[in-house]
């Protein structure tokens, strides 16, 4: 995941030119989408290890909680996705020169929402995909629809602020982007169990 952040970086800032385009404007929403689809990568592995050799099964008729399993692999997911938004955000902001300067604890504090988002959501559907023979596939067209508003409140709550404005100005996105989080996550940990047990 970090190498594709890294990759992607790097095309990005050779096939945009910053001359014709505002880099603040281009590059928030290719933050943003780094991180959907370096996020599938590591999200779409969520159970690889168990449903080999029949672990999951084994996992799911231990007496832990269904939603104990869910939120832990949520967590694990959470800490792996937004190391990875920190380093994508370091080298989108290396490359296209973003200046974050006050503002850089509230776009941190945006990825770590989008972050939250995106996997309680990822969880999820990767639980759905590990039981077919399309895991690969199946997860981005299960996903996909589901991010438009996170990318769509994402973006808007991060332009301005890597423009320099207030926070003031994106309370309402931010607003939008916590409560699509969090009823991903109170979603996830109520279906969790419908899913693993069919």
């Amino acid at each position: 995941m970090c190498a594709f952040a890294v990759l992607t970086g790097v095309l990005f800032n050779f096939s945009i030119d910053t001359t014709t385009v505002r880099p603040n404007e281009v590059a928030t929403g290719l933050i943003w989408m780094t991180l959907i689809f370096g996020g599938l990568l590591g999200v779409g592995r969520t159970f690889h290890l168990e449903s080999q050799d029949g672990a999951l099964q084994g996992i799911l008729m231990s007496p832990a909680p269904k939603d104990a399993i869910f939120l832990g692999k949520l967590i694990a997911n959470f800490v792996l996705l937004y190391v990875v938004s920190l380093l994508v955000l370091g080298v989108f902001g290396l490359f296209f020169g973003i200046d974050l300067g006050r503002n850089f604890g509230w776009v941190v504090f945006v990825l770590a929402i989008g972050s939250l988002g995106f996997v309680a959501v990822g969880t999820l559907f990767a639980a759905v995909a590990a039981g077919t023979h399309l895991r690969e596939t199946l997860l981005p067209v299960l996903v996909f629809p589901l991010m438009v508003p996170m990318v769509i409140y994402g973006v808007g709550a991060m332009m301005p602020l890597v423009s320099g404005r207030p926070f003031t100005e994106v309370e309402g996105n931010v607003r939008m982007l916590g409560a699509f989080a969090l009823a991903g996550v109170a979603a996830g940990a109520v279906l969790f169990r419908y899913v693993v047990e069919d």
